[in-house]
């Protein structure tokens, strides 16, 4: 079994992180992973309710100003830049955000997405040191979403305000739609993915990637930890011996709102999360673990895991 390497920080509280992370009894948490097993959001529902734009207009709302929403991005569009840019760094970085130092320089030829969601945001800055990218989302409605902005439709989400933000991140910030472009020039398809497959892009079947990147979608499509734990060694499948996964979780997320609807979550402890990816086969390089949270009443998570971790070779 691989060890963890690099450091596990706790990084200053952006706003509504300040709230105390408290474990829950060992019964209390049983009693009500098995209440959500049997009464979990399925993939019908979130075929037919989980709408795009009321997604995106709650935690994508990139100038709606320094919400938990808001600072939750920025925070993911920092820890990807550090993972995917040209090498170390541990400047103070745009705006009010601490200052921590990630390896930087993962790159290669290919990155598989899983769980897009209807967002962009994730890949912009491996769109740099990526030559194919794939994007996946179980719904038709999240790929339709992503074809709208790929193809530059009438009526698809302006992600101006992320993409500014990246570039700043970059030195960059006057040539934003350069960005857009190579983004758009490196997406080579968008597929139907289902975690909790064996082949999560099945039946498409690609050769063995470079790097597989997912963001906040684990928690949300699995019903339970084995699932999870399942599910992340589906993923490992997806990858070449060496390859690279690159992940966000949520920590004790129970569920999320979009628009007036709730979908569920599995609720993670960062111990479990971690232990998860080492059984999945691979060796964890970084482990960040932060405070950071969404406003209570959209999505009341007690912080939030950013890991990068190397798949092993050979058995």
């Amino acid at each position: 079994m691989g060890g963890v390497r690099g450091w596990d920080k706790i990084l200053g509280a952006g706003p509504g992180a300040s709230r105390a992370l408290i474990r829950p009894g060992q019964t209390g948490r049983h009693t009500l992973r098995a209440t959500m097993e049997g009464s979990f959001t399925g993939g019908d529902e979130y075929q037919k309710h989980f709408l795009p734009r009321d997604y995106l207009a709650t935690f994508y709302s990139f100038d709606s100003g320094p919400v938990p929403e808001a600072e939750m991005l920025k925070f993911n569009l920092e820890c990807l830049h550090k993972t995917f840019g040209p090498g170390p760094s541990s400047r103070q970085n745009a705006g009010n955000h601490a200052s921590f130092q990630l390896p930087g320089g993962l790159q290669g030829d290919t990155l598989i997405d899983i769980g897009s969601g209807p967002t962009i945001y994730q890949v912009l800055a491996a769109c740099e040191s990526f030559k194919d990218i794939t994007l996946s989302d179980f719904t038709d409605r999240n790929r339709e979403e992503l074809e709208k902005w790929l193809k530059k439709e009438p009526g698809a989400y302006d992600w101006t305000p992320a993409v500014r933000f990246a570039c700043e991140l970059e030195g960059n910030s006057d040539r934003w739609w350069e960005k857009e472009e190579k983004l758009r020039a490196v997406v080579k398809r968008v597929l139907k993915c289902d975690a909790n497959l064996g082949n999560p892009l099945a039946p498409v079947v690609l050769p063995p990637a470079d790097c597989v990147l997912t963001l906040l979608a684990m928690e949300c499509a699995c019903c339970s930890l084995d699932a999870y734990r399942a599910a992340l060694r589906n993923l490992a499948s997806l990858l070449k011996p060496g390859g690279h996964l690159v992940t966000v979780v949520t920590l004790r997320l129970k569920s999320y709102m979009v628009g007036k609807r709730q979908f569920s979550c599995v609720p993670l402890e960062k111990e479990e999360v971690e232990q998860a990816v080492l059984d999945a086969g691979f060796d964890i390089e970084q482990l960040l673990h932060s405070p950071r949270s969404y406003t209570v009443s959209l999505a009341a998570n007690t912080g939030l895991c950013f890991i990068v971790a190397r798949k092993r070779r050979g058995p």
